[in-house]
């Protein structure tokens, strides 16, 4: 008997891609069904390339929220082989080729609904096939999912590819004029296999019962309002800002905050760039010497550079060697001012700290939410996936970031570093940044509470599924 002919039951399933970030959002997505009555069952398939360590954070949220389950899909037989060099397009065979094992688990099951990431849109046809309501969960901004709405449009309006395009402004609805170049690095060539994935994905949204984004109204109001608008967009359904706000517990956690704790207030500046931020060995010695230089307490998160070998991009970094990656006697004469922490810190819990008056963020979603939920401003140095159009939505659109200028180039200097981050910390335009996004944090918890527009919102989707047919 076909899940669409049954009586569906309390639970909805969620299929994340690989890779933390989306992981993460995904996690919070599905406390928030929880507090809903619903039990959710989150669909992993393992890659065979770096996503960030995702196996312990699985384990303490499985082991902490027993209405969230995980469920471990099986891998395709075998990949084909893909010439493109993006670790996107080797995503979307995985995701596609995982449809059969997708169809035999949900046969199994009566979903009230199947929320998908992005990367996961071939799982549509499977929802379909059973008569599953089937929702788009975007985990980054409004004004990206208005950037790859009109995806199509551009594509067809043009033979060019956005890399051909250099610098010329995209016109899109909703939102800045966005530099070609600045679109996501496997779409800047539309003859790569991950462009035409890109392309396939945008081309299925109108497919979809719904749409459910991580941002909140208040913080995007103009591409929301325009996407409502558009002919053929399924209803959005804001319910942010969701962000992971007790991940990690680690000594190496405790070390930051115990540091935190003794540095004056809103005095620290924090350098974190995501799961897969990494930089060259030249590069991290000219951050340093820019920390050094400016004057300010830091405290920064430095992973080892990636390596040189093709064969290997594709592989986690080992730890950082300290002392061999920063400028001779660096430490030594930082240490009453700087912290360096290996790989990881507690990010939320670092911004939320009253000790920490700045963020130098990589522009990754999760990042930016939870900069905007502790209130503090933002420097921009996108490095990867949507950061590019990250940033120029940030500075342009929501005006709570400025950008690291020279992000383009192969090399940031190290006057350029201390130069933003002294702005940061000491200037007048600094400080009206720190209050407009002090404002925004307001916005933010104003959303999430009692009659809030993101709760109402969520209340309603939740609704529609558990209304008796």
């Amino acid at each position: 008997m076909q899940a669409g002919t049954t009586k569906k039951d309390d639970s909805v399933v969620l299929f994340p891609s690989p890779g933390m970030g989306h992981l993460v959002s995904m996690v919070e997505l599905a406390k928030l069904f929880n507090t809903q009555s619903l039990s959710v069952t989150i669909l992993i398939v393992e890659p065979h390339y770096n996503t960030g360590s995702t196996a312990p954070f699985i384990a303490a949220v499985s082991s902490s929220n027993p209405s969230i389950s995980f469920h471990h899909l099986p891998p395709p037989p075998s990949l084909p082989h893909n010439p493109s060099p993006h670790h996107e397009a080797h995503a979307f065979d995985l995701i596609r080729l995982s449809n059969p094992s997708l169809l035999h688990f949900l046969r199994s099951s009566s979903p009230r609904a199947l929320v998908l990431d992005f990367f996961c849109i071939y799982a549509i046809d499977v929802a379909k096939e059973l008569n599953i309501p089937s929702y788009l969960f975007f985990t980054s901004g409004a004004c990206v999912l208005a950037s790859f709405v009109h995806f199509p449009a551009l594509h067809f309006s043009s033979n060019k590819s956005f890399r051909e395009l250099g610098s010329e402004p995209l016109k899109i609805p909703g939102v800045p004029p966005l530099p070609a170049s600045h679109m996501p690095l496997p779409m800047l060539d539309r003859e790569d296999e991950a462009y035409k994935g890109f392309l396939y994905l945008s081309e299925r949204i109108p497919d979809f019962d719904g749409i459910i984004i991580n941002t909140f109204y208040a913080l995007e109001p103009r591409p929301l309002d325009t996407l409502a608008s558009r002919v053929g967009t399924p209803p959005i359904h804001c319910v942010g800002p969701l962000i992971n706000e007790a991940r990690g517990g680690s000594g190496r956690a405790e070390h930051c905050i115990s540091w935190l704790d003794g540095q004056p207030k809103r005095s620290v500046v924090f350098l974190c760039f995501g799961s897969l931020g990494l930089f060259s060995a030249e590069q991290l010695k000219e951050i340093a010497r820019g920390l050094e230089s400016s004057g300010q307490r830091f405290l920064w998160v430095v992973r080892s550079p990636p390596s040189e070998t093709p064969a290997k991009y594709m592989v986690a970094p080992v730890e950082p060697d300290l002392d061999v990656l920063l400028p001779e006697g660096f430490l030594e004469r930082t240490k009453e001012k700087g912290m360096v922490v290996k790989s990881w810190a507690p990010q939320e819990k670092v911004l939320r700290h009253e000790a920490v008056g700045g963020f130098v963020t990589h522009c990754g979603w999760n990042s930016v939410l939870e900069a905007v939920c502790a209130g503090v401003p933002m420097v921009g140095w996108p490095l990867y996936a949507e950061q590019k159009l990250n940033i120029v939505f940030l500075v342009e659109e929501m005006k709570l970031a400025v950008e690291m200028k020279g992000y383009e180039d192969e090399l940031v200097s190290a006057e350029e570093v201390g130069t933003r981050v002294r702005w940061l910390m000491e200037s007048d335009g600094g400080k009206e940044l720190r209050e407009r996004t002090l404002k925004a944090k307001e916005s933010a918890a104003a959303a999430l509470g009692d009659g809030g527009s993101s709760r109402v919102a969520f209340t309603r989707l939740v609704a529609e599924w558990t209304r008796p047919s």
